[in-house]
């Protein structure tokens, strides 16, 4: 993935939980392996912090999926999905992923979105003009163009089914 060239690199990898559970799901009808996604990001270089962002929306089993999240050394992040009048719901991180990507970027040398939403192009262009390496980990099918663009690095999910679950049987 990364050349070694790279393994003194300070890296943040940032995970859009929703956005990553979403497209695996419309794709291919799976799971994300969020452990695999993690380790190839890392590829060898120094790991500073990696924050998965996550929407509590009361599910059968999200809890055991937080606390694997965490054991997989994530700092997970959650809020509560919003219900409006009328039954319309509401839930992201997109704002909080931005503030942490600026809060942190002075200390990394590469921020590691894990994100196919073409939100957060403006966010790794102003975190490139601070110095930093920007790296997208998405599935290609549902990667907005304008991310890719800002990308120095882009890895494909779609590439590789290592990056899914196997689906038991």
């Amino acid at each position: 993935m990364i050349k070694s060239a790279y393994n003194n690199q300070r890296i943040g990898v940032f995970i859009d939980v929703q956005n990553m559970y979403y497209s695996a799901r419309q794709l291919y009808k799976g799971k994300v392996n969020f452990n695999v996604v993690l380790t190839e990001a890392i590829a060898g270089r120094q790991l500073i912090r990696a924050i998965a962002y996550v929407i509590k929306a009361d599910v059968k089993d999200e809890g055991i999926f937080y606390d694997a999240l965490s054991e997989m050394g994530f700092e997970v992040k959650s809020k509560d999905l919003q219900v409006f009048y009328g039954g319309a719901k509401k839930g992201d991180w997109d704002i909080g992923i931005a503030m942490d990507v600026m809060r942190l970027a002075p200390k990394l040398d590469t921020i590691v979105l894990v994100s196919g939403d073409g939100d957060f192009s403006d966010l790794l262009e102003h975190a490139k003009s601070l110095g930093c390496r920007v790296e997208v980990v998405a599935f290609g099918k549902t990667t907005s163009h304008k991310l890719r663009e800002v990308a120095d690095f882009f890895t494909d999910l779609d590439k590789d089914k290592k990056y899914l679950l196997k689906k038991r049987k």
